[in-house]
């Protein structure tokens, strides 16, 4: 069996997708089902259980480790406008203590998540050189709960036997469509533009970059779980490992590629970025992936027109 935490959303739901198209049926499904409109993520999926997360490691203890195959620890507070510390530290890093405990006692080989968020403004690159961790500086809590995980997985001298925290960047996809405030810009603009044929984007504060020439790495989830189906493969090389594109881009490339892919004509205006985040906000991040090349990873990666592309065509489906 295979272990699926956060199973309802977003990128865990697209990774049960392809698993199961490579025969991985036996998948347990564990999150927090309470959300109707996320588990509609479930409903074409093949799953042998659905686990409820609060009551999953009393689940674990009673099963035969040895047919645990693989787990994937994708569930965590993914807000980045939350504040409540507490559920941050309970959920992204206490949580996630207790799974790689879990998995060192049951001899289970781990994957989990990490964030970019976890490299704050970028003052110190983008790069997952392991000797940098401790000195980033997130900028919000959600990005502080991850790296504090990140910093103390470093730290253990205890580690499963195959282990790798990857931090996500700007995943889009399939699959998101609950996710509200938080959804990619790719799906926001869809949305806008279809009802209204216009998109306005957020303005530039920052003296150094125009309006909508914000840069971000944009990653399509498909590209996401290949990487994911792949180490799990691999099992070798335990680490943390960006991952992204590798290639920044801008919001203007980005609603240009949906006005083209909805065949509609370009409107596009500005609006001040919203004042709580407005101090906290990235004005570029780039993924550099040769880490994640050099330990022999093969395959490319989508650019952003094709990717757009590919996510319009299913959300018109």
């Amino acid at each position: 069996m295979i272990i699926v935490t956060g199973a309802a959303g977003f990128i865990a739901s697209n990774l049960i997708k392809k698993l199961n198209s490579e025969g991985f049926n036996h998948i347990i499904a564990v999150d927090k089902f309470d959300n109707p409109e996320k588990n509609k993520n479930l409903e074409d999926l093949k799953i042998q259980e659905k686990v409820e997360r609060d009551v999953f490691f009393e689940w674990l203890d009673k099963q035969d480790a040895k047919k645990v195959e693989f787990i994937f620890h994708l569930g965590a507070r993914t807000d980045t406008t939350e504040f409540d510390i507490a559920i941050l530290t309970k959920l992204n890093t206490d949580y996630t203590k207790k799974m790689w405990k879990k998995c060192i006692d049951m001899q289970i080989p781990l994957i989990y998540a990490s964030s970019a968020a976890t490299y704050g403004l970028g003052e110190l690159g983008y790069d997952d050189d392991e000797s940098k961790i401790p000195d980033l500086k997130p900028l919000n809590p959600y990005g502080i709960s991850k790296n504090e995980f990140d910093k103390w997985a470093l730290q253990q001298e205890k580690r499963p036997f195959y282990w790798a925290g990857l931090k996500f960047f700007n995943v889009y996809g399939p699959r998101e469509y609950h996710k509200g405030r938080m959804a990619s810009v790719i799906l926001h603009a869809y949305r806008q533009i279809s009802e209204t044929g216009k998109m306005k984007l957020f303005r530039s504060h920052n003296p150094e970059f125009k309006d909508g020439e914000q840069m971000r790495d944009f990653v399509f989830v498909d590209d996401v779980v290949k990487v994911m189906i792949w180490l799990m493969h691999h099992r070798k090389n335990s680490g943390i490992y960006n991952l992204g594109s590798g290639k920044a881009r801008t919001f203007l490339d980005l609603v240009k590629a949906v006005f083209k892919s909805m065949k509609k004509e370009e409107d596009i205006s500005f609006i001040d970025t919203p004042a709580d985040i407005r101090d906290k906000y990235q004005y570029f991040t780039e993924a550099k992936m040769e880490k994640l090349k050099t330990i022999g990873y093969p395959y490319e990666f989508t650019d952003l027109e094709s990717g757009v592309d590919a996510y319009i065509k299913e959300m018109k489906l």
